[in-house]
């Protein structure tokens, strides 16, 4: 799940985000095991997010790690619309549809639970510029929640054909993550109201599961963090509906170029390489291809904190920024564009659409840098679908699992199965 980016280093501009707190009625009910249900009924807080143009104020001094106590120089997300406003203008064809009720955890059922599951607000936070160093054990927490999300997203994605809501995705999420004791880190993250991101067409990231069923020649991405025994995994895949042969040429074209740049740039990765050259590489070779990046959005790192050092840029940042080392922890999740890359946001305050309507991609894996290159902790597994930009990649064909010599190793046995 991406780290809105409040830290954009862009020179030459002074635009900045004002946030104002708009109230939203909300309940967020837990089965306890000792009470039965825990409910709150108080207004929860969502952030409206408004441009100001040419104005310097100051940057927010609260946030989950991942960099929000930096100075901002810039952020280009752009609301219309207030939430309030009934004539909201949709961007692209992409409308919500009916909500189903926020689905409850049962806290026995899951081998640990967030510290923000009942009222919606992280209270851990990780540092906004030191970079954790994993230890053995967390690693090992770490390959176990990234392997748990990525059987949840290999069965989030057999779902994906026309005529399926992305609820029903939802729903079969929340039960695949409590099944394996897990619990779903989007629901009431910040107060998501679900389980899972679903992002059709047009929509960047963050979508909300809704009763819209799939069409064919949708494309969309799955977005799964699951938060098992302490620790979160993080990852998210694109699905076509209707196969390959339901998208168009171009729609084929931006799934390939963001697979590629995202490949391309994780290729590079392994200890005393600067984290500016995954932005560079992705951007290089996305604009190549007549497509865009987007800025507004960042990887992050991760742990037993959802979201914090460090932020990944996923666009060419002309500074050195820290050198990578063995044992960081982070996800490289670069959005890609058809046309313009400046994000939309809708009422919500989460669903973010490109402004012209085009249509965007994204993958996410949770990478471990390790001593001799980097490991995919949410790599593709026995049981996971061989997709068609994996086979045609032309950066490295065949499941990406790493560089180092036992993520080559494993790629290889897929390979051969």
């Amino acid at each position: 799940m991406s780290h809105r980016n409040w830290n954009l280093l862009e020179t030459g501009t002074s635009t900045m985000t004002k946030c104002t707190l708009t109230t939203l009625g909300a309940m967020v009910a837990l089965l306890s095991p000792a009470t039965g249900f825990i409910t709150t009924s108080r207004p929860f807080l969502i952030r409206e997010t408004a441009l100001s143009m040419n104005k310097k104020t100051k940057p927010r001094k609260s946030g989950g790690g991942g960099g929000f106590a930096k100075k901002a120089t810039a952020i280009n997300i752009k609301t219309k619309k207030k939430a309030t406003n009934p004539d909201f203008t949709y961007a692209g064809s992409i409308r919500p549809f009916p909500q189903s009720p926020t689905r409850i955890i049962d806290p026995a059922a899951v081998l640990s639970l967030p510290d923000y599951a009942i009222d919606g607000i992280p209270k851990k936070r990780g540092s906004a510029y030191e970079i954790e160093i994993k230890t053995p054990e967390e690693i090992e927490k770490m390959r176990k929640s990234g392997r748990c999300a990525r059987e949840v997203l290999d069965i989030a994605g057999r779902l994906v054909k026309a005529g399926v809501t992305t609820d029903e995705i939802d729903a079969a999420v929340h039960e695949a993550c409590v099944e394996r004791g897990a619990y779903p880190s989007p629901l009431n993250y910040r107060n998501f109201p679900k389980s899972c991101c679903t992002s059709v067409n047009e929509v960047i990231c963050h979508g909300i599961p809704d009763e819209r069923p799939l069409e064919d020649g949708d494309i969309i991405n799955i977005d799964i963090t699951v938060y098992l025994d302490g620790y979160h995994g993080d990852c998210s895949e694109m699905f076509c509906v209707g196969g390959k042969d339901a998208i168009d040429e171009k729609g084929r074209k931006l799934l390939q170029t963001t697979y590629d740049c995202w490949i391309k740039s994780m290729e590079l990765v392994k200890p005393g390489v600067n984290y500016n050259v995954i932005g560079k590489t992705i951007e290089d070779y996305v604009k190549a291809e007549g497509f865009s990046t987007v800025r507004s959005f960042c990887g992050h790192g991760i742990g037993s904190v959802f979201h914090t050092a460090p932020n990944i840029y996923h666009y060419t940042v002309n500074q050195d920024l820290q050198e990578m080392q063995a044992g960081h922890v982070y996800t490289i999740e670069p959005m890609i564009c058809e046309g313009f890359a400046d994000p939309y946001m809708w009422p919500d305050d989460w669903t973010a659409t490109t402004a012209d309507g085009g249509r965007s991609a994204q993958f996410e894996h949770t990478l471990l840098v390790t001593e001799d290159g980097v490991e995919a902790l949410t790599g593709k597994i026995e049981t996971s679908p061989l997709q068609f930009w994996e086979e045609e990649s032309a950066i490295r064909e065949g499941i990406w699992l790493g560089t180092s010599k036992d993520a080559r190793a494993r790629a290889d046995e897929l390979r051969t199965r």
